[in-house]
């Protein structure tokens, strides 16, 4: 068993499924893919993500507003509490910094991080985080406003092995996405190959960064095996023994998931 932990269900090309999600989301479950997680990213999208999730029995959501968005509108943490509350919410996010795409709104993407972070911390929730050229600024926030207990992952990941150890240490998980298959990514590889099994997730990023060998082309959660047997091949086990650890890993870190599973 394998789980998506990342991914924009509302954003997949459909075309190929008849235009319809539940048809993509089976797709994946019969390589194994028992769950997944769709991430909120603005204000837009929120209550599609909560409704997507609701709607799919293995569907979980995460609601937040991403660095990127932030100059169209963040959430106020009395927004962030009423969505978490609703049925199938597991995190907050996706938030975070990113000095590549949104130098300008730097000021913005701080206070919204810093909320989200605290709102985690009040609600015990971890939070999603996306960091992109904020190596710094991103670990300080986490320091100051982040919660060891109920922390969070940096989703994504793309940094070396030294800002990966100091999130370690803030009792942070590292996601893998499928830029790990890319073949200018012996960074990532090397991460991977540090990484301790129990903070270990993978994700798609679905519609985004489709691994090896179908990068190009759009992205969806069934190419999470192809992550996932990378991951399983860089640390030495079988994808079984890394679903078996990744999939844990996932509910301890979102630990509300476990009362939305079928029974």
């Amino acid at each position: 068993m394998l789980i998506d932990s990342h991914c924009h269900l509302d954003r997949i090309n459909l075309d190929r499924y008849d235009g319809k999600l539940s048809n993509a989301i089976a797709a994946a479950n019969e390589r194994g893919i028992q769950q997944m997680l769709c991430i909120g990213v603005s204000l837009d999208n929120i209550q599609t993500v909560i409704d997507i999730a609701q709607a799919h029995p293995c569907v979980f959501a995460s609601v937040g507003v991403h660095p990127c968005d932030v100059k169209d509108g963040t959430a106020t943490a009395d927004q962030l509490i009423q969505w978490a509350s609703q049925e199938k919410v597991v995190a907050l996010g996706e938030t975070g910094l990113d000095y590549h795409y949104e130098t300008e709104s730097k000021e913005l993407q701080h206070e919204s991080f810093a909320m989200h972070l605290d709102v985690g911390k009040k609600i015990a929730l971890p939070v999603v985080v996306h960091t992109r050229e904020a190596r710094a600024d991103t670990l300080a926030l986490i320091k100051q406003h982040g919660s060891l207990e109920h922390s969070g992952v940096l989703h994504c990941f793309t940094e070396d092995w030294e800002m990966a150890k100091a999130a370690l240490d803030l009792n942070y998980y590292i996601s893998i996405s499928g830029i790990v298959t890319f073949k200018n990514a012996e960074q990532i590889r090397d991460v991977v190959r540090n990484m301790p099994i129990d903070r270990l997730l993978v994700e798609t990023d679905s519609p985004y960064l489709a691994p090896i060998p179908y990068r190009g082309k759009p992205n969806e959660p069934k190419y999470v095996y192809e992550v996932a047997q990378f991951v399983a091949d860089l640390k030495g086990m079988s994808i079984e023994k890394l679903g078996e650890h990744t999939c844990e890993n996932f509910y301890r870190l979102f630990s509300r998931a476990k009362q939305y599973l079928p029974q």
